[in-house]
C-alpha cells in the first residue's frame, strides 16, 4: 500500500491557505497500479431481505468478527429507523433488532434515522447516518453492534450559503485508505438539485470537506439520472476506485450507474447502468453497499415496484454481484 502523505499534506496546506478548518483540496491514495479490465453486472433473482415494514432499504454490510452485520433501513409507515441482522453468507438473514430510531426533541427531529452506512476502524464499530430537517449526518457507535451510542450534534452539518450542500447533507457512504477515513455523501442546493461530494476525516467524529464543487455532477438533459444523484458506494480495486450510484430520471424512476477514478475526486462515467429486472424492483434500484473481493464485488441493494423519491416504493434487499473481465 502506498502512503498517503502527500494526500495529507496537500489537505494541510489547503487549510493554511484558505485559513479554514472545514475544507481543504485533498484526493485519495491509490494503493497499486492501473489494471485493464472491466465489471460486468450479474444480478441474483429475487429478494434476500425483507422485514415487517413498508419499506425495507439502506443495506449497509460490514464484516463484523465472524459474521456479515446488515444495518439496513425500515420505514413503518411514519418513520424511518434502522434495523440490524446477521448473515454467514450475505443471503440469509437473521436476529433482526432495531437499534437506532429518531429521538425526540433533537436535531434528528423525529423523521428519520436511518439510510447509513457501517464501518470498522480502529476496532469501533462506526454507523454514519441521515436524520434531521434539512437533513445531516450523524454517527452512532458501539462496542458489540447492540448498544448504541450517539454524537450530540451532527459531525458532518450543512454547508454555508451558497454552497452545493447548503439544504441537505445525506446518504453517507465511508471507506477507509491510507489510515484515514472518506466519507461520500449526497449534498442538496438551494435550486435542489442533488449531487455527490466527499469529506476526510482521522477519527471520524471532525470531518473536512472538499474544497469547491460536487465530485459527480448530474446527467445530461434526457438522461437517466438528469434529476438527482445520491447513495454512493465507493471501493479500490484493481489500481481504481470505483462508486456505484443512484440516479434519478425525470419520472423518478432510479437505476444505479458505477463511474471510475484514479484519484477518488475526478470520476468517469463507465457506460454500466443497472436497471431492476423483476417485478419487486422493475421502478426503483438503488441503495447500494459494498464488500470487494478479488474478482468480483459482492452488492446488496434497495429495490421497488413504484417510483417514487423517497417512501411508499414496496422497498426490499436485494444481491448481485459486479464481476471483474479481464
Amino acid at each position: 500500500m502506498r502512503s498517503a502523505a502527500p494526500h495529507i499534506l496537500a489537505a494541510g496546506l489547503a487549510l493554511i491557505l484558505t485559513g479554514c478548518g472545514h475544507y481543504a483540496s485533498f484526493t485519495l491514495p491509490a494503493e497499486e497500479t492501473a489494471q485493464a479490465g472491466h465489471y460486468e453486472w450479474q444480478p441474483r433473482s429475487g429478494v434476500v431481505l425483507r422485514a415487517e415494514a413498508v419499506d425495507t432499504l439502506n443495506p449497509s454490510v460490514v464484516k463484523w468478527r465472524d459474521s456479515l452485520l446488515n444495518l439496513y433501513s425500515v420505514y413503518d409507515g411514519k418513520t424511518w429507523h434502522t434495523e440490524s441482522a446477521i448473515s454467514e453468507d450475505g443471503l440469509a438473514w437473521s436476529g433482526a433488532r432495531r437499534v437506532i430510531s429518531p429521538r425526540n426533541g433533537s436535531w434528528e427531529s423525529g423523521y428519520i434515522a436511518a439510510n447509513g452506512a457501517g464501518i470498522v476502524f480502529q476496532g469501533e464499530l462506526l454507523y454514519f447516518y441521515q436524520a434531521g430537517n434539512p437533513p445531516q449526518i450523524g454517527l452512532a457507535h458501539s462496542e458489540d453492534a447492540k448498544v448504541w451510542t450517539r454524537e450530540a450534534a451532527p459531525v458532518l452539518a450543512l454547508g454555508p450559503r451558497g454552497a452545493w450542500d447548503e439544504r441537505a447533507t445525506a446518504d453517507p457512504y465511508v471507506v477507509q485508505a491510507g489510515g484515514q477515513m472518506y466519507l461520500y455523501y449526497l449534498g442538496e442546493d438551494r435550486a435542489r438539485r442533488q449531487r455527490l461530494g466527499v469529506a476526510v476525516s482521522n477519527d471520524g467524529r471532525q470531518w473536512t470537506k472538499l474544497t469547491g464543487a460536487p465530485v459527480l455532477e448530474l446527467g445530461e438533459q434526457g438522461a437517466w439520472d438528469e434529476n438527482g444523484l445520491g447513495e454512493p458506494a465507493v471501493w479500490n480495486a484493481h489500481g481504481a476506485w470505483w462508486m456505484l450510484y443512484t440516479g434519478r430520471a425525470r419520472n423518478e424512476q432510479r437505476r444505479m450507474g458505477l463511474v471510475k477514478s484514479a484519484d477518488g475526486v475526478h470520476w468517469t462515467r463507465t457506460g454500466v447502468v443497472i436497471s431492476g429486472a423483476e417485478a419487486w424492483n422493475s421502478q426503483v434500484v438503488c441503495d447500494a453497499t459494498v464488500l470487494p473481493e478479488e474478482d468480483r464485488v459482492r452488492v446488496w441493494f434497495g429495490g421497488g415496484d413504484v417510483a417514487h423519491p423517497a417512501e411508499n416504493i414496496h422497498g426490499r434487499i436485494g444481491y448481485g454481484e459486479l464481476i471483474w473481465r479481464k
